[in-house]
């Protein structure tokens, strides 16, 4: 097969090893709730190391529609805060791909006067967004969907405080909870039968607000002054998920991460690239505005990685996570099998059938479920034409298989990837021993 890179496409070559140290673009879950909690503080906020990616452009575009000033430079980010009071925009507020700016922004402004308009591309339009609006409404917020997607057309509102329970464990819709909370006299509580990320309740922190844990909620004290803070964001836990995975699968690898993000409520990729036997390192560790740092080393196993079962609470804490293990599940010994993980239908692509078509296509046994899959090990993958759906975590989860394919691997839609990690390709031929 005679294979040609275009704009939209990516040649995977096959590696014989992968040896080197990256300091990786801010986190992106970091960077989202630092962009729209300091265009909302007072004073100006500033950030470096902040996420490259698109979809935190977004949320950047949306705080400075809405009024806050934001300034870019090549060292840092500026943003300078409405002082709490967001200013209503003629024109609706594009939220691009992000799920995670329309979703938190719709909490931070429905309490806010005025009425506001949120769009997104075509893939985000498709999404869910029902299960934000319904908390909110219990709140009193005054929210319209279309047919429970965006558009969303929040009427800003004075809202209650809320005890609320999600019913799928999303920490999206918990921000945007807490988020709302933040604006409403009394004290908002969120119940989560699953602890999820809680960068929200670290960032309202670090912005000065009253944020309180016990095992299974989180509550927020409301109506404070948010202030601006001055932060590092640290390298992105989910995008050097990727190279972890990449570098498990040759004996003899070697690769560094510094000043990683090391958050407990991400970091259990660790814990499962450990349960599959990678040797995994951590070293340096620090608190930064309450987010863990670190610098991490991954070494493979010299007998090749095992197997492994992810499900429950580890299927909702690896979400972001999953479409990689998957990839590389044909190569480990006994093969990984997913279950409880039924939200990757309705992420930026339909995650679960796409893994299981990308798979066949190279050559893999797989079997799909409604919640998750079964990748048999034992098995190697031949170079095929991947279809990404668009979707970035797609398109680098099988680049990273295709490093032990056989022949070369075309990535369409490649560009994807630029979503969330735009250096992605380059970083990657970095580490890449041929």
């Amino acid at each position: 097969m005679s294979l040609t890179e275009t704009s939209t496409e990516r040649i995977i070559t096959p590696a014989r090893n992968i040896l080197g140290s990256l300091r990786l673009p801010g986190d992106k879950s970091i960077s989202h709730r630092y962009a729209l909690l300091g265009g909302l503080a007072h004073g100006t906020t500033r950030l470096t190391n902040f996420s490259t990616g698109a979809d935190c452009a977004s949320s950047l575009a949306c705080v400075e529609a809405l009024g806050a000033k934001v300034t870019r430079s090549a060292d840092a980010i500026e943003i300078e805060g409405v002082a709490g009071a967001f200013r209503p925009t003629e024109k609706p507020l594009d939220c691009g791909n992000s799920g995670s700016t329309m979703r938190m922004l719709s909490g931070l402004l429905a309490p806010q006067q005025g009425s506001f308009t949120l769009i997104g591309d075509a893939s985000l339009s498709r999404r869910p967004m029902e299960r934000v609006r319904k908390p909110l409404a219990q709140m009193g917020a005054h929210i319209d969907l279309t047919e429970g997607h965006a558009p969303v057309t929040i009427h800003g509102a004075k809202l209650n405080s809320i005890d609320y329970t999600t019913p799928v464990p999303s920490a999206q819709v918990k921000s945007a909870v807490l988020f709302a909370g933040l604006q409403t006299s009394g004290t908002t509580t969120v119940r989560e039968a699953v602890r999820t990320r809680d960068h929200s309740e670290l960032a309202l922190r670090g912005f000065g607000a009253e944020v309180t844990r016990t095992l299974d909620s989180v509550s927020i004290q409301g109506l404070p002054q948010l202030q601006a803070i001055q932060a590092a964001v640290p390298g992105d836990i989910s995008s050097a998920a990727f190279f972890l995975c990449a570098a498990a699968l040759f004996p003899g690898s070697n690769l560094v991460f510094d000043s990683l993000g090391l958050n407990p409520t991400r970091a259990t990729l660790l814990d499962a690239l450990t349960a599959l036997g990678a040797h995994i390192g951590v070293l340096n560790l620090e608190e930064k505005n309450g987010e863990l740092v670190g610098t991490v080393q991954v070494n493979a196993p010299r007998d090749g990685l095992t197997g492994t079962t992810v499900s429950g609470a580890l299927a909702a804490q690896l979400i972001d996570e999953l479409p990689v293990l998957a990839a590389i599940g044909p190569y480990t010994k006994n093969g990984i099998r997913i279950r409880d993980a039924k939200e990757l239908r309705v992420k930026e692509s339909d995650r679960i059938a796409l893994v299981a078509e990308n798979l066949r296509a190279m050559g893999a046994e797989v079997i799909e479920f409604d919640d998750g899959l079964d990748v048999p090990g034992g098995q190697q993958l031949h170079a095929a034409e991947i279809n990404s759906g668009g979707d970035h975590r797609i398109a680098m989860a099988f680049s990273v298989a295709a490093l032990r394919a056989t022949g070369q691997t075309l990535i369409r839609g490649a560009e994807s990837a630029a979503i969330s990690f735009p250096e992605f390709f380059g970083l990657l031929e970095q580490v890449i021993e041929r």
